[in-house]
């Protein structure tokens, strides 16, 4: 017999509060090797991230990576952290935070916004055994990755799907797979974009770069590559831009295995070559500045350019908790909770008490008349 997470935590005096919950790819604890090889293991025993049989993957990744690549990995967070610690776990928390508040001036029913990690903490599991016990009855899961892949979206579905098959009793569920093409997303982007080019000018060229994945997992069917271009075509028209002035490509490899082409730090190394000295550097894909942009970007790519001949290298932030941004979520989350009654601006606490206790009334003759 399967055993079902926990015991009712439902109370019929409370009117229960929707859920949102923001979903991020994760971070270490800290920027140690311990914590690494700690996050790592958890990471790429995923079955979505390494589509490998596991009797061969293991031995690779217990016998090899995880002995080398925490130290590596540790030495690259090392170059971001800050005193507050890892800049995506205090970003996603600053998000959470700006988006509550953003709902609760628009909505009065009662939602609570809470963020986790696929991978490392706060995880999404216990995340959402908190919201269960908070008497969440509605919950919808939003996970921060604009262009849907497996490895990610599908991820983070698998995640939540596979903790909601434990529980007795399941909630309202809604999940997001995507937003590439959301209006106000590509408006959020012009819009930090262009606040740039008001400090800073123009670039001769725009590079747009996103996380790579394995070139064999866009041919199996993964949508990402096309959802990227799409994004990257709509955020063009919308700044106005040629064609030859915004470049796409895909960072982040790993392993010897072809993935999405071209490759950023390619890309970045041959532009000098081709008269460019000055780029700008937008990663749509990263809806909170991470790893991947701060350090793979701003620090490493950005000196990869200037040993190649560049002149000048400028990243634009992540949309982060900016306003823009949390306008964004907020709207794709009012949206996306339609039919739900704590999004309906016609909400009311006095109805939905009352509604409570005639419940709660109706069990009690029940009870009573099965004595």
């Amino acid at each position: 017999m399967p055993r079902y997470f926990g015991v009712s935590h439902h109370r019929h005096e409370a009117v229960p509060p929707a859920a949102v919950l923001l979903v991020n790819l994760g971070t270490p604890d800290a920027p140690t090797p311990r914590a690494l090889r700690r996050y790592l293991r958890e990471f790429l025993a995923d079955r979505r991230i390494v589509e490998m049989p596991r009797w061969l993957w293991r031995p690779i990744l217990h016998g090899i990576i995880l002995r080398v690549r925490p130290a590596r990995s540790a030495a690259l967070y090392q170059r971001i952290w800050t005193a507050e610690g890892s800049p995506l776990a205090t970003g996603m928390a600053a998000l959470a935070g700006r988006l509550q508040v953003a709902l609760a001036g628009q909505r009065p029913g009662p939602i609570v916004v809470r963020h986790a990690m696929r991978y490392g903490q706060p995880g999404i599991a216990p995340v959402m055994r908190e919201l269960a016990a908070s008497g969440a009855r509605r919950l919808l899961v939003l996970p921060l990755f604009p262009q849907y892949s497996g490895t990610t979206t599908g991820s983070a579905l698998d995640a939540a799907g596979a903790e909601l098959a434990r529980w007795r009793r399941v909630p309202d569920f809604r999940f997001v797979a995507d937003y590439h093409a959301e209006p106000r997303y590509i408006e959020a982007l012009a819009r930090s974009v262009e606040a740039h080019w008001q400090r800073h000018g123009r670039a001769e060229r725009l590079l747009l770069s996103y996380h790579g994945i394995p070139e064999r997992y866009f041919k199996a069917g993964d949508p990402y590559f096309c959802q990227c271009h799409g994004t990257a075509r709509r955020l063009r028209e919308r700044l106005g831009l040629a064609e030859e002035q915004v470049i796409v490509a895909f960072q982040s490899r790993f392993g010897r295995a072809a993935w999405l082409k071209p490759y950023t730090e390619a890309t970045l190394a041959g532009l000098p070559d081709e008269g460019v000295r000055h780029v700008q550097v937008l990663c749509p894909g990263f809806a909170v500045d991470c790893l991947e942009t701060l350090e793979e970007i701003a620090i490493r790519n950005h000196a990869r350019f200037l040993h190649a001949g560049g002149e000048r290298l400028e990243y634009i932030p992540a949309l982060n908790a900016g306003d823009d941004h949390v306008a964004m979520l907020a709207d794709l989350v009012l949206r996306q909770a339609q039919g739900w009654p704590e999004f309906d601006p016609a909400w009311s606490a006095h109805r939905a008490t009352a509604q409570q206790n005639a419940v709660q009334a109706r069990h009690e003759h029940l009870r009573d008349a099965r004595r």
